[in-house]
């Protein structure tokens, strides 16, 4: 049902994205619900959603990658 995945490197921010397919039979507000506990707990942010002719809706999520940098103490 989800699929995540990175898009390569690039200049500026680092993207982690991932791709869920609902089905029709699934409420407007039930997805709403659904993206906005990902949104909350998760850190995603809505990239984009299709509703195909079959009426599944393709959901595509989107968060930053936040990377550590390594910071090293003279001592």
């Amino acid at each position: 049902m989800a699929r995540a995945h990175r898009r390569p490197p690039g200049r500026g921010v680092e993207w982690e994205f991932e791709t869920l397919v609902l089905p029709k039979d699934f409420s407007r507000n039930v997805v709403t619900r659904m993206l906005v506990e990902r949104a909350e707990h998760g850190g995603w942010e809505l990239d984009r959603l299709r509703i195909g002719n079959d009426g599944k809706r393709r959901v595509v999520l989107r968060r930053k990658i936040i990377r550590q940098r390594l910071t090293l103490f003279a001592g």
